[in-house]
């Protein structure tokens, strides 16, 4: 298995998410991950996939945005023998923490990480990974999150990066991107 995958294999993974039109509202259409986590040869083969890109990386810790980031980050970070650091929405952690602000739609939110979340080691070495970049707001805080604790952003991982919303664009300023799907 390589450090990216073909055309066959992003297909087959692709074939294992289900889309889901007008949710959560008329005119988007979802993709439904829980397809892929339930067949277990497909969540298998994204894993194997993701465990061979990055266990040369020399990576201390893998950062996961709540909360589908928790599912790929967690396991992850199991198969590399690293640490596993949450981010999360605003107020859900519960020892000193920082908190970046990012923009919605209609509004704001907040995500947060501990600020001892890498142990206070000053540069450690760390991958930010989630299920899916679209506009990039909650993955540009997140990122900014990781250097606010002064850890080295390696580089940041999303299942799915959906091109058209040119999220990609605000968030590869923090560090090189893989998405193991374009769309």
């Amino acid at each position: 298995m390589s450090i990216t995958l073909d055309e066959k294999e992003k297909q087959y993974l692709l074939d294992s998410i289900r889309d889901i039109p007008d949710f959560p509202k008329p005119g988007i259409i979802f993709k439904d991950i829980t397809t892929l986590l339930n067949n277990k040869e497909a969540y298998k083969f994204l894993m194997d996939h993701l465990e061979e890109r990055y266990k040369t990386m020399n990576l201390e810790y893998i950062a996961g945005l709540d909360a589908r980031g928790f599912i790929f980050g967690a396991a992850l970070a199991d198969r590399l023998g690293i640490g596993f650091v949450p981010i999360r929405k605003k107020g859900k952690l519960p020892s000193t923490t920082i908190c970046e602000k990012y923009e919605l739609e209609y509004g704001f939110d907040e995500v947060e990480i501990h600020l001892d979340a890498f142990n206070s080691k000053e540069g450690a070495r760390v991958l930010v990974i989630d299920d899916l970049c679209a506009t990039g707001g909650t993955a540009n805080a997140a990122c900014k999150l990781v250097k606010d604790t002064k850890a080295t952003l390696v580089e940041i991982c999303f299942l799915m990066n959906l091109k058209f919303l040119k999220g990609d664009e605000k968030v590869k300023v923090h560090a090189p991107i893989y998405s193991v799907l374009d769309i």
